[in-house]
């Protein structure tokens, strides 16, 4: 544990020009003064438990640098455990550090409660929600789906397997000279009903009008699943999962796991992420990938000892259905209808190639920042529509420093009151409700108009 009289300067100096940040953001970060961050710096002043949890939080690899890993980890995760806003106040980072030090069999165990807790409650919203609309059970897509928001959406056996495979090779070329080798050249079909993707004997065949990032993000996909087929096939026998269907569209959702990693390295596009404050455009540009490839990659960067900043992300359509989903947060998405009609995401599908942000709270009084991005994908041919979707991409507000988009909120105004979908929400003050809520009784008085035609009680 930190202790009152260690001075960590250089740690500190190193950790900020790490993140690419001035004494003024990276004070902010940890909340305290620009002044005090100086003096911490040049060794004028120890390290306080409060500054070591705040390192924790938001530099776990730079207090464990100073501390040791276990004990820095102990205290980051009690901290936010006891953070949580339905539970009450927690008590001073001192106590909390002093807890940790002297009983961390105790501090262990209240971190394991809680994330029990959450894990509880996710379970009971998803029955809560499966019960309001009658669905007897998932559907492969959905199972898929599932099993990857329970593995965390990260898979370490194939992330690291797809991150040293990507250190012998760069850009497109040399994945297709991987391929190659591995008995699989790269062919282009121009014909105009072609698919996106088909694999013949000695060939893989491509779509000659795709656009770059989705010819080289292909190609990625049939290398992991040739180079990585034993990994995959271990993760899918291990796997939960019934249905001969199910376990197919898992291989293929490993593979596109896989596919990410070749292409934006874990490492690597961490550190860029840090260095750009998730600046998606400078992200894919650097990395030769798609907006949307971009921004379900951020969601990924939960490697233990390691993590990114923890990111939800979705993807929706025109109709308002999403259509990928996972959050490393305390955000939870609907799994069956529309989501929340006052998400931006929604009005961001109306707008294509325009970024907006918004700062929002869901009922647990939890704050966020996201940003959402309209996008259009052509079709290739002017008698078929392209696709038109949006993704959303946000973290909990106390990460805003590391959020470029949340530069453009102004988190001193109320924040905009989001819900996971209507059936779930409690708000009764919302009105833009579709449904009242699945677990609330309503009244209804003729003699009183109102935007809804009854009151949630």
């Amino acid at each position: 544990m930190v202790r009152s009289r260690i001075f960590a300067g250089e740690q500190l100096r190193a950790a900020r020009r790490d993140a690419g940040l001035n004494q003024r953001a990276f004070a902010e970060r940890l909340g305290i003064s620009v002044s005090y961050l100086s003096q911490l710096e040049g060794g004028e002043r120890p390290l306080t438990p409060a500054v070591a949890a705040a390192l924790g939080r938001r530099h776990p690899a730079a207090l464990a640098a100073i501390e040791g890993a276990g004990p820095a980890q102990r205290l980051a995760a009690l901290a936010d455990a006891l953070s949580d806003p339905g539970l009450p106040p927690a008590p001073p980072h001192d106590m909390l550090a002093k807890l940790a030090e002297e009983r961390p069999e105790i501090a262990d165990r209240i971190v394991a409660l809680h994330a029990a807790k959450r894990a509880a409650e996710e379970r009971l919203g998803i029955a809560e929600e499966t019960m309001s609309v009658g669905a007897a059970a998932r559907l492969p897509w959905e199972a898929v789906r599932d099993w990857f928001h329970a593995a965390g959406n990260y898979v370490d056996p194939l992330d690291r397997a797809a991150e040293a495979l990507a250190a012998g090779f760069a850009g497109e070329e040399g994945m297709a000279h991987a391929l190659a080798a591995r008995g699989e050249e790269v062919r282009l079909d121009t014909e105009e009903d072609a698919p996106l993707l088909r694999v013949a004997p000695h060939a893989l065949i491509l779509n000659a009008a795709l656009p770059f990032e989705s010819r080289r993000f292909l190609i990625a996909h049939r290398l992991a699943a040739i180079a990585f087929a034993d990994i995959i096939e271990n993760i899918v026998a291990a796997a939960a999962t019934q249905g001969e269907e199910t376990r197919r569209l898992l291989r293929v959702g490993l593979a596109n796991y896989a596919a990410g990693a070749l292409v934006m390295p874990y490492d690597a596009f961490r550190a860029a992420a840090r260095a750009t404050r998730h600046d998606i455009d400078r992200l894919s540009r650097r990395f030769g990938v798609s907006f949307e490839q971009a921004c379900h990659r951020l969601s990924t960067l939960q490697r233990p000892g390691a993590e990114g900043v923890p990111f939800y992300f979705c993807r929706v359509d025109m109709a308002g259905n999403i259509t990928k989903r996972h959050s490393a947060t305390r955000m939870q998405f609907a799994r069956f209808g529309g989501a929340c009609p006052l998400w931006i995401v929604h009005e961001a599908v109306a707008i294509p190639d325009r970024i907006l942000v918004q700062h929002s709270e869901t009922p647990d009084g939890i704050r966020y920042v996201s940003m959402a991005k309209g996008l259009v994908k052509p079709s290739g041919s002017f008698t078929r529509r392209p696709r038109r979707y949006a993704v959303l991409l946000g973290c909990e507000a106390n990460h805003a420093a590391d959020f470029v988009y949340a530069d453009a909120i102004d988190r001193t105004a109320r924040p905009v009151g989001i819900g996971p979908s209507c059936r779930l929400c409690p708000r009764d003050d919302c009105d833009q409700r579709a449904f009242p809520p699945a677990d609330r009784a309503i009244a209804i008085d003729a003699d009183v108009r109102r935007v809804v035609p009854y009151r949630i009680v």
